[in-house]
């Protein structure tokens, strides 16, 4: 489809007031960190490295680094195993309400956070009375991010078809001998972006964390959260926004790569 120039030049004009609505307010929190004022001013009346080294220096900030960080690993995990599971028994098998269990598992995802945050706070507490703490996060996490794995996995199985999977059990090879060799190796760039963007869904979500974690575990979004309008703390969440936004990118930008460099070989 050819567009003509100006057509050309109005979607541009749209693209780019789109992306700078997105990623000029990045770019303010980029600047803030490195600015001489304690609170969110712009623009900054000076630079400084003062709160990136403080913010590495920051008990309660490098703590919440590493629950976040153990929680999406945790959860990403989960992810993995349950997802590619998921995906192989509703592509490769056919049962009665498989369409079902399919809307089932990519339903959370597509939920309001705040949903799912209420309804897991009320079965955790009021229906099997499990304390809030990081084992009811990861959980949390769990349910949302097995999609991201669900998706990726059950489009590289509808892509690769069953031949290779049939011709090994005729030749003897079991189930798991099969699915090591032949099923496995099929999946491992889909296995590795969707466990990437679970990741990176999982580091950096406040809304269902908030009503899971009870009062124990803070999380590094939470963290960032209860200390933004602290008396000289908005620099230093400044800082730990922008080492956010790379712990959520740069899962993003791999997953992409490897989805790029798949479709290239094939």
């Amino acid at each position: 489809m050819r567009l003509s120039s100006t057509a050309r030049a109005t979607l541009g004009i749209v693209t780019a007031l789109l992306l700078a609505v997105i990623y000029l307010p990045l770019g303010v929190v980029f600047v803030n960190s490195f600015s001489t004022s304690t609170t969110l001013t712009w623009p900054p009346p000076g630079f400084t490295l003062e709160w990136w080294g403080r913010a590495f220096r920051n008990a309660g900030a490098l703590e919440a680094i590493g629950t976040s960080v153990q929680i999406a690993l945790a959860a990403t995990a989960i992810s993995l195993v349950l997802g590619t599971l998921a995906a192989i028994a509703l592509q490769r098998y056919k049962f009665f309400g498989r369409d079902a269990v399919s809307l089932l598992v990519i339903l959370p995802i597509a939920l309001p956070g705040i949903v799912t945050g209420i309804a897991l706070n009320n079965f955790f507490r009021t229906i099997i009375d499990v304390r809030l703490g990081m084992f009811t996060i990861i959980v949390a996490h769990a349910t949302f991010c097995i999609v991201t794995v669900f998706n990726n996995v059950i489009a590289r199985l509808r892509r690769t078809g069953t031949s290779l999977e049939e011709a090994s059990s005729d030749l003897g090879a079991g189930t798991w001998t099969t699915f090591r060799l032949v099923t496995f190796p099929q999946l491992r760039s889909a296995l590795m972006a969707g466990g990437l963007l679970a990741f990176a869904l999982s580091f950096d979500e406040i809304i269902v964390t908030t009503f899971t974690a009870g009062s124990g575990v803070t999380t590094l979004p939470i963290w960032i959260f209860e200390n933004l309008f602290r008396p000289n703390q908005a620099p230093i969440v400044n800082v730990i926004a922008v080492v956010l936004v790379a712990f959520s990118v740069v899962p993003i930008w791999l997953a992409q790569r490897l989805a790029g460099a798949e479709q290239t070989q094939r």
